[in-house]
């Protein structure tokens, strides 16, 4: 944590807050933190059932083609085997989606992507279930694969979804384009700058790489309905998919939350929720599924891949006069919670900047890659990748530093964005910028100061080291805007219940609490290791006192302010709850002959409103930090133009460790927001968005190459 005395009104995240007791600001060990790290922690994948079965998923392995015929025989014949289950068998609805209806539960006559599910299989072991659904007998006609923006909309393109009711279609060039969304502000044809720059860039596929797959069980239950227990991030989302898809009402799915390997976006939809529980009430016997590593990468959501286009138009002192852009995502097969991406990627695309001219436009499409969907700072990790490598274009167009650029346009208190929305709450981003330009350098490098060299502190790590030759350090800065919560107008309301009551081994007499509304609600009293105590912390009574014979129970809802969606024509609109900041500095070493990057230390600063668990808060930004650090040098799913994936796996998809990552120094300030609980705007999206740009450009400054493209892979560097 930096220690620098902060501006009026800031206040800085410690261990614990002036006056906390167990609440919030003080930071608190997870309850679950050392189940975890002993390994007794009950994940999802470790449910059991006396009585259970072992599903199994047959998934297509081309990325688009007619189902010709399919014949379950051999497989139902295989001892051991309850059930196999097809398209034809489903009892309900057979399409579901978080907000289109657009993905089906079985394929039917068309497989749109690597890994569609085709059938069931439900087995009194994994192994004998693995065997038969080896066994169903698929006979697929391979259709042209639609892979990228010129395949999806060309004139005779296949229509990927030929049959789309959503509403949204009316506002699309193409059939196969998901959603689109422009934002439009000011007058950016006629507008005039002095120096212009435009850039092209490209964000690869990114998998959310949690270490728990997907997992679930699912059990038959007496009145006909269905318990689920399931690794999931949205439970109500789920039973409303579910429901139809089974024939039941609502009330007759019941979802209980298990324990969750992590998730970071890719647990939104539906992975073995349906396959389970149809299986389940099938056989009338509890269905447990677990993905292995190879099926969960082709079975859940990634984070888009993404083209972006941009002109920055500015003033000879540095001033942006207009930002034009196109943003084009590709959603894959289906459309997941692609409009949310959209809207953020389009709403967010000028950064944290002031902009009076701007003509933004971002779209997905359909396409025969592997489905994507929400991930850590949805939509706006691509766009500010694009829009902190032209502030860097930019400044050396203008001969500036990049930093004094950025500040020259930070947006602050009061601005307004391109959506119309004005910024009502703090918003630090020249400080944050400050903090990080003006925090020490790490020391010189090992083999500069003549003390030998540890492997370890090379670019490439141990395991691909360099030789200490052609090294050069390199130092780059990003900073990003990210919203707050869902966006717009999505209903992202919070219930708690609370129920008190007394401990009958140690209640006394209640004295004159009982009914003394006015003591009780006196101010500033808290209620601290079960005993009521006024603000100079004197214990005035047990709450087994305060309670008597009763019992207190108290259900609230919270709802944050209300947003609304983006105007489909112009952009405008109260679109977001909030925003929040983060800046980073990256400090990078390259060896340039070999193409080697090692990120020497990635300090940040950050805004986070108020920090209702400090330890976490920290956390959650290293976290954030270090996923974009993997965007930038490392992880990449690659889709070959066949749609197929060539690196399902951990072996092949490669994540930081902790040998890759650096020191990450934090200065986090606490703007309270006035319109969340406690003050909080959130910590860990916002330091995935600038992490990336920040190491990327640390590695241009070192090798003078232009790099747009992440993650940087070595062939980038040396040319070959």
């Amino acid at each position: 944590m930096g220690v620098v005395p902060p501006p009026d009104g800031l206040t800085r995240c410690g261990d614990t807050a002036p006056g906390a007791a167990g609440g919030a600001g003080e930071s608190t060990r997870r309850p679950d933190g050392v189940l975890k790290v002993t390994g007794d922690f009950a994940y999802a994948s470790d449910l059991r059932h006396e009585d259970m079965l072992w599903g199994r998923t047959l998934r297509s392995p081309h990325a688009h083609a007619e189902i010709r015929s399919l014949d379950t025989a051999e497989a139902l014949a295989l001892p051991g085997v309850h059930a196999v289950l097809t398209h034809a068998d489903l009892p309900a609805a057979t399409h579901y989606g978080l907000e289109f209806t657009d993905q089906p539960v079985l394929a039917d006559d068309r497989v749109r992507h690597q890994g569609e599910p085709v059938a069931l299989v439900a087995a009194d072991h994994p192994e004998t279930a693995r065997r038969a659904a080896a066994l169903v007998r698929v006979v697929y006609e391979p259709l042209p694969v639609v892979h990228d923006e010129a395949t999806a909309t060309a004139p005779d393109a296949p229509v990927l979804h030929p049959d789309r009711d959503d509403h949204h279609a009316a506002h699309v060039p193409h059939p196969n384009v998901v959603y689109r969304q422009p934002v439009l502000a000011g007058d950016p044809t006629h507008a005039v700058a002095a120096v212009v720059v435009r850039g092209d860039y490209t964000v690869g596929t990114r998998d959310q790489a949690f270490l728990g797959p997907e997992s679930g069980l699912a059990v038959p239950a007496g009145d006909g309905g269905v318990d689920l227990h399931v690794a999931t991030q949205r439970l109500h989302a789920d039973q409303r998919q579910l429901a139809p898809v089974l024939g039941l009402e609502p009330e007759r799915v019941r979802l209980t939350l298990g324990g969750v390997g992590g998730a970071f976006g890719a647990r939104e939809d539906l992975s073995t929720q349906a396959h389970a529980c149809l299986l389940a009430l099938h056989t009338g016997r509890p269905v447990k599924m677990v993905y292995d590593r190879h099926e969960s990468f082709l079975g859940h959501v990634h984070r888009h891949p993404a083209t972006l286009s941009y002109e920055h138009g500015a003033t000879l002192d540095g001033r942006l006069v207009y930002v034009k852009g196109r943003i084009v995502l590709d959603s894959g097969a289906y459309a997941s919670s692609s409009p949310a991406v959209v809207g953020n990627a389009a709403s967010l695309g000028v950064g944290p900047y002031r902009v009076p001219h701007v003509a933004m436009e971002a779209l997905a499409l359909y396409t025969n890659n592997p489905p994507c969907g929400a991930m850590r700072g949805l939509g706006a990790v691509q766009a500010c990748f694009a829009y902190e490598a032209q502030m860097d274009r930019l400044a050396v167009a203008l001969n500036m530093d990049p930093v004094e650029l950025r500040r020259r346009n930070a947006l602050t208190q009061g601005d307004t964005m391109p959506t119309g929305q004005r910024v009502d709450a703090p918003a630090p981003v020249a400080e944050l910028l400050r903090l990080v330009r003006d925090r020490p350098l790490p020391p010189p490098r090992p083999w500069e100061t003549g003390d030998g060299v540890d492997p370890r502190a090379l670019p490439g790590g141990l395991a691909n080291s360099s030789v200490g030759e052609g090294i050069v350090r390199g130092v780059g800065y990003g900073v990003g805007i990210e919203n707050v919560g869902f966006a717009e107008g999505f209903d992202d309301h919070s219930t708690a219940g609370v129920r008190l009551a007394g401990d009958r081994m140690r209640r006394g007499e209640p004295g004159p609490w009982r009914g003394n509304e006015a003591a009780w609600n006196a101010p500033g009293l808290r209620l601290v290791g079960g005993e009521v105590v006024t603000p100079r912390g004197e214990v005035l009574a047990s709450l087994a006192e305060v309670l008597g014979e009763e019992a207190v129970e108290r259900e609230l809802e919270f709802r944050h302010r209300p947003a609304e969606p983006f105007d489909r024509a112009t952009g405008q609109g109260f679109g977001h709850v909030q925003y929040s900041f983060c800046a980073h500095r990256a400090v990078v070493d390259v060896d340039i002959e070999l193409g080697l990057v090692r990120v020497v230390e990635l300090a940040a600063a950050q805004d986070v409103g108020r920090a209702i668990n400090p330890r976490a808060a920290r956390g959650q930004i290293h976290g954030g930090s270090a996923q974009g650090l993997g965007l930038a040098v490392l992880e990449e799913i690659l889709v070959g133009p066949d749609g197929l994936v060539r690196d399902p796996s951990f072996t092949d998809y490669l994540i930081p460790t902790i040998l890759d990552v650096p020191p990450m120094p934090l200065d986090i300030l606490e703007l309270a927001e006035a319109h969340a609980p406690y003050g909080r705007c959130g910590a860990g999206e916002a330091p995935t968005l600038s992490a990336t740009p920040a190491i990327v450009a640390a590695i241009r400054q070192a090798t003078r190459l232009p790099l747009t493209r992440v993650p940087v892979r070595p062939e980038h560097l040396t040319g070959t």
